[in-house]
């Protein structure tokens, strides 16, 4: 009988403390302008870091995962926050106001992913059945959630199906692998359209002087609206964050239960879970808030704030993934590149019909394939002050997010005729 061997270290203070400087140390190195440190992260994005440096601690045994409460504390506590605070600094109007163009080719992002889950599980199930019919907390179905959550949304809305998916940690690793591989692909051929755009915009016969338009705008409300935020800022954020977290809880001890006593036939509609509440609840809240004075927030940090909150939570999530996972379930590899496939096909198919400008198909499948940590850089890509254009789709993912993702998996049930 093989003896585990106890980790290095135990204490959850210390852990946090070492994921703290890990996140640190890979932000301050993404920042160089020069050197070794500026090649690499051209080619290895800094989330990628944030998820595979804090693995190492598990697959070197320096933590027990298993062990440690700050997954638990940044799902349930951080999480919500970070929902509302994003979604509340978000310009909704806005949003719409983009032009018709940006909003059909994100949706259709969107489409792409929900549908073409279950379309690569299908195909890829012809050749290796097992991949469908088989069951239980480490089922292939139950971690595509989590990608569908991730894709449409980001970190936030994959915890979000980890939880209401009952999902295993061993398939959730093979997933977690498969989202930052394949994305990453995807987000080097984003940065190669990007670098010509012109010539792209060209060949379909674009319009891009809506683009300018937007860049424009971006730029004067940067000017507009930023300052150096106050102590009492940092305040209200907090008040504003945490406040909210303590009214999902509320609801979602209250109407978890009462589903589940009244209602017990919707459980397969996650209306049972009290994560599910937490996170629709934190999500109205947030949205509630972003057409009041609060969003103004979004000047002194509030969005900045939301962030921070989720790369501790996604480095936890990293601190659980097993790095070697990919290699054991080398299928799961063809089915992301196979749903990816599926989602670039259809965008570029809708680009060429409506002659979208290469912006409108970068940002728009960014915001989903990445979400707020990846679109602002794509949306950088084409000039600096459309970063905002990339934050404000991507907070749009992180609404629809949980609900596309639970859409996916109602759908990836029914294939496999769980219910």
């Amino acid at each position: 009988m093989e003896t585990e061997i106890a980790p290095m270290i135990t204490n959850d203070a210390v852990i946090m403390g070492m994921l703290a400087v890990l996140l640190g140390a890979v932000f301050w190195t993404s920042s160089a302008t020069s050197g070794p440190f500026k090649l690499f992260y051209k080619i290895f994005p800094p989330l990628l870091l944030c998820y595979f440096l804090p693995s190492l601690l598990n697959l070197f045994n320096i933590v027990d995962p298993d062990e440690s409460n700050l997954y638990f504390v940044a799902s349930r506590y951080l999480l919500p926050a970070a929902l509302v605070l994003l979604t509340m600094s978000a310009d909704l109007p806005a949003v719409f106001k983009l032009g018709p163009k940006a909003l059909i080719m994100f949706f259709t992002g969107t489409i792409g992913v929900v549908i073409g889950g279950p379309i690569a599980l299908l195909l890829v199930a012809k050749f290796i059945p097992d991949l469908i019919g088989v069951d239980g907390p480490d089922a292939v179905w139950r971690g595509m959630t989590t990608l569908a959550g991730s894709w449409i949304g980001g970190g936030a809305n994959q915890a979000a199906m980890y939880e209401m998916y009952d999902v295993g940690d061993s398939v959730f690793s093979s997933w977690i692998a498969v989202d930052v591989i394949v994305a990453n692909i995807w987000m080097a051929f984003l940065l190669l359209g990007a670098a010509n755009h012109k010539a792209i915009d060209k060949f379909i016969g674009a319009d891009a002087s809506s683009v300018d338009t937007l860049r424009d705008k971006a730029e004067a409300f940067e000017t507009e609206h930023s300052r150096i935020p106050e102590l009492r800022d940092l305040m209200y954020i907090l008040a504003i964050g945490f406040g909210a977290v303590a009214i999902a809880h509320y609801g979602s001890d209250t109407l978890a239960p009462y589903f589940r006593e009244t209602y017990p036939e919707l459980a397969r509609y996650s209306v049972h879970s009290g994560f599910f509440w937490l996170m629709l609840i934190a999500t109205a809240i947030g949205v509630f808030l972003s057409f009041t004075p609060f969003r103004k927030m979004s000047a002194v940090g509030s969005m900045k704030t939301g962030s921070v909150f989720i790369y501790i939570l996604v480095a936890t999530i990293g601190m659980n993934m097993d790095v070697t996972a990919i290699a054991e379930r080398p299928e799961l590899f063809v089915v992301g590149l196979v749903w990816m496939a599926v989602h670039v096909g259809l965008l570029i198919l809708v680009a060429l019909l409506i002659k979208a400008p290469t912006f409108f198909i970068a940002v728009g499948s960014k915001a989903n394939i990445g979400g707020a940590a990846s679109a602002p850089v794509i949306a950088a890509a084409f000039h600096p002050s459309l970063a905002p254009v990339g934050v404000l789709l991507a907070v749009v993912g992180y609404i629809i997010g949980t609900w596309g993702a639970w859409l996916t998996g109602q759908i990836l049930m029914n294939i496999v005729g769980v219910g």
